[in-house]
């Protein structure tokens, strides 16, 4: 869910609207159980090229914690990006719970942070991506009234990667098999004649 078409100039905001998803199939990735933004950061950071194919064309990397300082505090973006067909930065902020109204106004600040003080004359206004784990419609687009700034929220699961892992054995049983196998692996050699 976006407001690019309208916050932005219409060839970009159509643009913008096509190319951004509204879900991100992050099944490429393992997390921990009971993880968290920084888990989710470093597998995405830890997997970046295939995080841009899943982004899809004309993404570019620029940083992960991306550091502005404002009024002498040091703010930190998640992740930043430069999108080379829309010729504008992309802020995405990564959250692992389901959207709340508080987030549009962090990701608000971002994006006028970056306008501020990164972009330059020749880029078009930068966009803001807000990727959770889940998301209430209604809720996203009250968060969105009255904000100017361009700004879309996608939701993400990597349920794959959970259904592999649960078919996988533990390592207590992986341990289990290579004692059976060192057992029999030495039973096998004593009664050689």
């Amino acid at each position: 869910m976006t407001n690019f078409s309208d916050r932005l100039p219409a060839p970009q905001g159509k643009l913008a609207q096509e190319l951004l998803k509204e879900h991100y199939d992050l099944g490429f990735i393992s997390l921990p159980e009971g993880y968290d933004e920084k888990d989710l950061e470093d597998a995405i950071e830890q997997r970046i090229t295939r995080f841009l194919l899943e982004l899809g064309e004309g993404w570019a990397f620029v940083g992960r914690q991306k550091e502005i300082v404002i009024a002498g505090k040091t703010r930190k973006i998640d992740l930043l990006f430069y999108h080379i067909y829309l010729r504008c930065y992309v802020v995405i902020e990564l959250k692992v719970k389901p959207f709340d109204p508080e987030f549009a106004g962090k990701l608000n600040f971002y994006v006028n942070a970056v306008n501020e003080f990164i972009c330059r004359e020749s880029d078009n206004p930068t966009i803001g991506l807000l990727i959770c784990k889940d998301m209430d419609h209604r809720e996203v687009q009250l968060a969105f009234q009255g904000i100017t700034t361009p700004m879309g929220v996608a939701t993400y699961d990597n349920v794959r990667v959970k259904e592999i892992q649960e078919q996988l054995p533990t390592p207590e049983q992986i341990k289990e098999i290579v004692d059976l196998a060192e057992q029999d692996y030495l039973q096998g050699k004593h009664e050689k004649p």
